[in-house]
């Protein structure tokens, strides 16, 4: 018998400096069985990273294909495909190929992991990846914002330059985000 997904809610003020956005958001996601809080807080980042109208989150781990966050315009065209955490630079590419009006992104667990997905993208010669913004969230934030387990948090959120600021639960984290390009 498989174990049933876990809803979590988060209520969200984000504040994205460069892009002057500031809103309030309540967000709702399923949690797999074998996804860890790290991986919940990574997609939830990318949510408000990469907020916009009609962002939603995708089907999830059960469909490994899938991106994890997708937006659509009011006819059901794809304007934005983002994959978070581990990806694979051919399948990536593909979807970029495949969705030409989209705008697509990467969130990675680690800068680590950004760069062996960069150095696996040269030595294959995946050049038009240099489309793709790939980012990589800070790992010891992660960590810090993983320990929250509950099903419910309130946070506040602010995105400025490079860099994610969180309040969660009267607790203060922040940590860099390291961008990089094929290219």
């Amino acid at each position: 018998m498989a174990l049933p997904t876990t809803l979590h809610d988060f209520e969200i003020s984000l504040s994205h400096v460069d892009r002057g956005l500031d809103a309030k958001l309540a967000v709702r996601t399923a949690r797999h069985p074998s996804e860890t809080m790290e991986r919940v807080w990574l997609r939830v980042l990318a949510w408000c990273l990469f907020h916009e109208e009609r962002l939603a989150f995708g089907p999830g781990l059960g469909e490994a294909e899938a991106p994890d966050l997708v937006a659509t315009d009011l006819t059901g065209r794809l304007t934005r495909w983002i994959r978070v955490g581990k990806a694979d630079p051919a399948k990536v590419q593909r979807a970029a190929d495949q969705n030409s009006g989209a705008r697509i992104s990467v969130l990675f667990e680690s800068p680590a992991k950004l760069e062996a997905f960069l150095a696996e993208a040269r030595s294959a010669g995946l050049s038009r990846l240099g489309e793709v913004e790939l980012l990589a969230a800070d790992p010891d934030l992660l960590a810090t914002l993983g320990a929250i387990d509950g099903r419910r948090a309130k946070l506040t959120l602010t995105l400025v330059g490079d860099h994610a600021y969180f309040e969660v639960g009267g607790s203060v984290c922040d940590g860099p985000l390291t961008r990089g390009s094929v290219a």
